[in-house]
């Protein structure tokens, strides 16, 4: 088994003295053994999992969670009175006592989703749940968090935490099939009326769910206002929101050992400046940030992504030194075929892309690759996923992205998981997808359908080769039968000079912007 300080960071590396994160932790670690995860791939399978564990909730629990994004009506289950509003006021009813941190949103004419997410909160609010609208944060950043926790008064071996990237809003609940969500949210064009959805949650069990609950405690028992705009607290007084946190139950003690995992969380909050700072990460913390520094930098075979955007110099400094110092290391990211936007506004983020895979693949050229998916019917499919496995030993699931932004200037949170067998089942789990490979793991099993997969050169070759059979297919008009496997080779940005000239502003002060304090800007470092 890998030695957890030489993978994971220490107290003293998470770089933050504020927080009461690893309070609880001896000898300065900053992890939790004795857990068991689980990984939730799809909306569809997260959902079901979260409805059933709402649903078993009664009186004297706890459920706590934060979103991004949400909508009232978004269906767990697909069936009616399985929506997001409908599940968590009944937990309430039955007497679980229901608190929820929902980011505000910048406002619907800039692309976002305000009134929804007031919805979201008013209608809880309304039915007895506590939920704040919450806009502690830097200018033009978010709360990005999305997880949930609940806890079982009388038998804490039921407790359980969600952490990932999925949010409780549309597009979200999508399957295996990737035909999109019924309950869709439009993208740019090429993803159709119902975007297919590729994500990730974990769900997780044992002592790291009182580390995720104390996550939560740190946001909701921060005293500053939750808006500092007088407009939004007057408007929120005329609706009858809360707005100041009431206070939370005692906190249990960890529920017991469910299983062999060490788990870590890592997670990034901005610097808000001199008055305005969090009470729990003055300065901010950038855990996120240095736990991938850490890891990658003891990589030697594989590093496999997927994220929703690896974009900028700040990513491809990372790999950098392991790519060029160990010549039997490979990198292979997946990422959506084509951004979220269209038009001028997707610029920007090719820039992005252009900077981190593009300097990546100058490094190594036959080291490095990218893909993206699309389904059976020829539509990309959006990877919003936020994945990464380090050599079959540590693996991430989180809401932070490979970029600046989620690096040093929204709040997120990823869970890590240490252990070899969850980390390649992990990554063979979800090469399965991609090589359309279920049917054949349901025959045979995981480790023998996915044999050519498991060691790292297989991986990359495999994946080559699927990707170069479907582009041809494509490049020869589709003509016979389709290629198995869902896999894209992905092409680099082709941007004019002047382009690269415009979109650095857009790309780094709105796209990817940086939330460091200015010594650590300066320095460089996180």
């Amino acid at each position: 088994m890998a030695d957890p300080s030489e993978w994971l960071l220490t107290a003293a590396e998470r770089a933050n003295p504020h927080t009461r994160l690893d309070d609880r932790h001896p000898d300065g670690r900053a992890w939790s053994e004795g857990n068991l995860v689980v990984p939730l791939i799809h909306g569809a399978t997260y959902f079901q999992a979260l409805y059933d564990a709402l649903e078993a909730t009664g009186p004297g629990d706890l459920v706590m969670f934060t979103d991004w994004q949400g909508d009232a009506d978004e269906r767990l289950t697909g069936e009616a009175g399985s929506e997001v509003v409908e599940v968590l006021c009944r937990a309430d009813e039955r007497g679980a006592a229901v608190h929820g941190l929902v980011w505000r949103s910048h406002l619907d004419q800039t692309g976002f989703f305000a009134t929804e997410n007031r919805h979201l909160g008013e209608q809880l609010d309304k039915r007895g749940a506590e939920v704040l609208l919450d806009m502690r944060v830097r200018a033009g950043g978010s709360h990005h968090q999305k997880f949930v926790v609940i806890r079982h008064r009388d038998d804490p071996t039921r407790d359980v935490a969600f952490v990932g990237g999925i949010d409780l809003s549309h597009n979200r609940r999508d399957d295996a099939n990737h035909a999109g969500d019924p309950q869709p949210q439009p993208l740019a064009q090429e993803y159709g009326q119902h975007p297919p959805w590729h994500d990730v949650q974990v769900a997780i069990q044992g002592p790291a769910v009182h580390d995720v609950e104390t996550v939560f405690r740190e946001r909701w028992e921060d005293p500053a206002p939750v808006s500092m705009a007088p407009w939004r607290r007057a408007a929120d007084r005329l609706r009858g929101l809360d707005s100041s946190a009431g206070p939370l139950p005692e906190q249990w003690p960890p529920p017991p050992p469910a299983g062999s995992h060490t788990v870590q969380l890592l997670r990034t909050y901005p610097n808000l400046g001199v008055g305005r700072d969090y009470p729990f990460a003055r300065g901010g913390e950038r855990s996120v940030a240095r736990g991938y520094h850490k890891a990658v930098r003891r990589s030697e075979r594989l590093v496999y992504v997927e994220d929703q955007y690896f974009w900028g110099h700040d990513v491809a400094r990372v790999f950098e030194e392991p790519l060029r110092a160990r010549p039997e290391l490979r990198l292979v990211v997946v990422v959506p075929m084509v951004p979220d936007v269209g038009g001028v506004n997707r610029v920007p983020q090719l820039l992005g892309r252009q900077r981190a895979l593009g300097r990546l693949q100058r490094v190594a050229p036959d080291r490095v690759a990218a893909y993206g998916i699309e389904n059976h019917a020829g539509v990309p499919v959006y990877v919003h996923a936020k994945v990464c496995v380090v050599d079959d030993t540590w693996a991430s699931t989180g809401s932070d992205n490979f970029n600046r932004r989620s690096w040093t200037h929204d709040s997120e949170l990823t869970a890590v998981v240490l252990d070899e067998d969850y980390a390649r089942r992990l990554r063979l789990t979800l090469a399965a997808e991609h090589l359309d490979r279920a049917e054949d793991v349901a025959a045979r099993g995981l480790e023998v359908a996915m044999a050519d997969v498991v060691d790292p050169v297989g991986m990359f070759d495999t994946y080559a080769e699927h990707a170069a059979r479907l582009d041809a297919w494509h490049a020869g008009g589709r003509l016979g039968v389709r290629p198995p496997g869902r896999l894209r080779r992905l092409p680099m940005p082709d941007l004019t000079p002047a382009q690269r000239r415009w979109a650095r502003l857009p790309l780094d002060a709105l796209h990817d912007p940086d939330g460091r304090p200015p010594s650590l800007r300066k320095a460089g470092s996180y």
